[in-house]
């Protein structure tokens, strides 16, 4: 009887320990968005930076207007020509592209990722992002109310 109790506490113990350990992202997540809905303060990430190269200023206009009025993001900057070089098919390439910077929540990068891919005219379009760690809080606090929770 006395190897029973040990035993049972040990399991639980390491129950406790495990269901602690698997839940610890959602547990610490948990935490900032409570500080942060206390004190007012920023939760890093929360929002990311798109990085987006265009063929030409029409293809970054249009591929902008739609996101903006899918409302995916908070706003845009299009950048006037720039010269990329990369790497194609094993050669070196030179070329003008057209930058287009995206503001968005993180939670909808996935989202606007697969709506560029499905109209960009590349075969494998520049997508990056980056999230934001901090910033102006009337800003931030701006983008959040300016892009749709869907």
């Amino acid at each position: 009887m006395s190897s029973t109790v040990p035993r049972s506490g040990f399991v639980v113990f390491f129950l406790i320990l495990v269901l602690t350990c698997a839940m610890y992202p959602v547990l610490k997540t948990l935490c900032v968005y409570i500080h942060s809905a206390v004190t007012g303060s920023y939760v890093a990430g929360y929002h990311s930076v798109l990085l987006v190269n265009c063929p030409t200023e029409q293809t970054a206009r249009d591929i902008g207007r739609s996101i903006m009025e899918k409302r995916l993001a908070a706003c845009l900057n299009i950048f006037p020509r720039t010269t990329t070089m990369y790497y194609w098919k094993g050669e070196i390439r030179d070329t003008s592209e057209i930058l287009l910077l995206l503001r968005t929540k993180t939670s909808l990068v996935q989202r606007v990722v697969a709506y560029i891919k499905a109209v960009h005219p590349y075969d494998i379009p520049e997508i990056i992002s980056f999230p934001i760690d901090d910033g102006s809080q009337h800003y931030l606090k701006w983008m959040e109310d300016a892009v749709t929770d869907i």
